[in-house]
């Protein structure tokens, strides 16, 4: 069975150019093309793609925006972000908004074909500039989140880890033998420090940095 591509890029040429090389391709159909996102998910609805090849930016509705709609409704439809842009400003956005995806348009016409199939298969693909600045600003939070966590007294990251186990203040304070009140003023100062706003966002945050072990 081949697999249906929706082709989405405010240039003409791209299109054709694309397009011209899918077509050669015995795995792959080209089903449609679209020149913004609004066509985009006009497209998608009326075409039903597995695949659609993103442009990011657009006129109209950006790719960003449009992809985030569609895998709102379509969350089975796989997005591949085709762009000229590589920095993170462009690329973190684009991943959050669901893009399975992320190459560039210096991309080798069989290395696209290739990653076509990996995100079909459930897989992801990143152009190796895009996993750099990713990395990057992987490592850039994890070193942000440890100084915040150094911040912590003794006590305050006692009180994360109950937190991390979903306890209630009450408990907090049977198992760490305090006062709800010392809990309460624990917490504030936990969720000021790290920047959280409420004990949800604290939790996650213990549990990501292994506060629930």
């Amino acid at each position: 069975m081949s697999i249906k591509v929706l082709i989405v890029d405010d240039h003409h040429m791209v299109r054709r150019g694309l397009m011209f090389f899918l077509k050669t391709q015995a795995d792959v159909e080209v089903i449609g093309e679209a020149k913004n996102g609004i066509e985009a998910i006009q497209q998608v609805e009326a075409l039903h793609p597995d695949v659609v090849l993103m442009d990011l930016v657009m006129p109209e509705m950006d790719g960003v925006e449009a992809t985030k709609k569609l895998k709102e409704s379509y969350p089975h439809v796989k997005v591949i972000m085709l762009t000229s842009f590589a920095d993170q400003d462009h690329v973190i956005p684009a991943l959050k908004a669901g893009a399975s995806g992320y190459q560039l348009k210096d991309i080798e016409p069989d290395d696209l074909v290739k990653t076509i199939r990996q995100v079909v298969s459930g897989e992801s693909s990143l152009h190796p500039k895009v996993t750099s600045h990713v990395m990057t600003q992987f490592t850039a939070t994890q070193n942000e989140e440890k100084a915040k966590l150094q911040e912590l007294t003794r006590r305050e990251k006692e009180v994360l880890k109950e937190i991390a186990s979903g306890k209630s203040n009450k408990e907090i304070a049977a198992d760490l033998f305090i006062t709800e009140k010392t809990v309460k003023t624990h917490v504030s100062n936990i969720l000021a420090k790290l920047e959280l706003s409420d004990r949800t966002q604290a939790a996650l945050f213990a549990v990501k940095n292994g506060f629930d072990k």
